[in-house]
């Protein structure tokens, strides 16, 4: 017997050396749970919007989608862990307008860029932007909200998630049409900004769509306009800028999946196709419109379509932030 294993296992190696045995099936990306780093606490925009894809996304890969929320300097402190991860499809980042575009002209030294550290995978969601404030701010729309905030800009604080977070970024647009320079409170993500805003503990915010809703509709905060072109269907009752007499301030925000650079091509483009697959998938889109997102099309979620925004939104941000730092 012990001659007849060895013979076996002699054929075996021979065979093998010829080519004449075919090699044990490669596992295929992927093969064990995926964490992907959420810049923001728990509760925000950003995560809710990453845990309502990546759940599906999960199903679809067959493996679990782990959020890992990192906070710390507007989601800068995040996204530089991510950069540094090992680019084997196993970490990624749900990042958005503030990490991955504004972070460039607020943090001169930024410890990496969004165009040369990352593979992009995927646009997730728009978000427009609203104007906000405490429910028992005095303005009763925006034309008294923009009078009101010019006479009392030294008594006035605004809430954001710290600085490069969307909200900031924002309202730091808004603040430069309005010519106005009010104190601003940082909060380690939306979700404990919007939280101090519904305590009346700040006066007054710029946050997304995806944050406001429930509170809009549950009358714990105000809404006095909605920074795009048209209305939005979460929030019919809520006029825009253009009708609300503020038409320079348009602003829509984005959450979009990216991968630390050098990640194969196979792997960005599986995870294209599990994102793209929960993007039509119409549980999701009914949750996501819900919370007043905007679902980008087909040509807008490729990893091209996704770097050609990163550049034209570093491009659209850069001299509006410039004299902030």
């Amino acid at each position: 017997m012990t001659f007849i294993r060895a013979l076996t296992g002699a054929c075996a190696v021979a065979l093998a050396s010829l080519g004449l045995v075919a090699p044990a099936k490669a596992q295929t990306y992927p093969t064990r749970s995926i964490t992907t780093i959420v810049p923001f606490a728990a509760g925000g925009p950003t995560d809710v919007v990453a845990r309502i894809i990546t759940a599906h996304m999960a199903q679809t890969l067959g493996q679990s989608i782990i959020i890992e929320n990192v906070v710390g300097a507007g989601g800068t402190t995040a996204t530089m862990r991510a950069a540094r991860a090992a680019n084997d499809g196993y970490t990624l980042i749900t990042g958005h307008m503030g990490t991955h575009a504004a972070s460039v002209p607020l943090y001169p030294k930024l410890a990496y860029h969004p165009e040369k550290d990352f593979e992009p995978i995927a646009l997730l969601a728009g978000t427009p932007i609203l104007i906000l404030a405490r429910r028992d701010f005095p303005p009763k729309d925006l034309n008294e909200f923009v009078t009101y905030v010019k006479a009392n800009t030294e008594k006035l604080n605004a809430a954001h998630a710290g600085v490069g977070s969307v909200s900031h970024v924002s309202c730091e647009l808004l603040h430069s049409i309005l010519d106005i320079k009010p104190v601003g409170v940082p909060f380690n993500g939306t979700g404990p900004a919007m939280n101090a805003l519904v305590a009346g503990q700040v006066d007054y915010m710029c946050d997304q769509i995806v944050n406001a809703v429930p509170q809009i509709n549950a009358g714990t905060i105000k809404a006095y306009a909605i920074a795009t072109p048209e209305r939005n269907p979460s929030l019919p009752n809520v006029p825009t800028t253009v009708e609300a007499g503020l038409p320079k301030f348009q602003a829509q925000a984005w959450n979009a999946m990216f991968a630390p650079k050098g990640t194969s091509p196979a792997i960005v483009a599986s995870l294209n196709a599990a994102a793209a697959k929960a993007l039509d998938d119409e549980t999701v889109r009914k949750r996501l419109l819900e919370l007043g997102s905007v679902i980008p099309g087909p040509a807008e979620r490729t990893p091209e379509a996704l770097a050609t925004l990163v550049k034209n939104e570093i491009a659209k941000w850069t001299p509006v932030l410039k004299p902030a730092t």
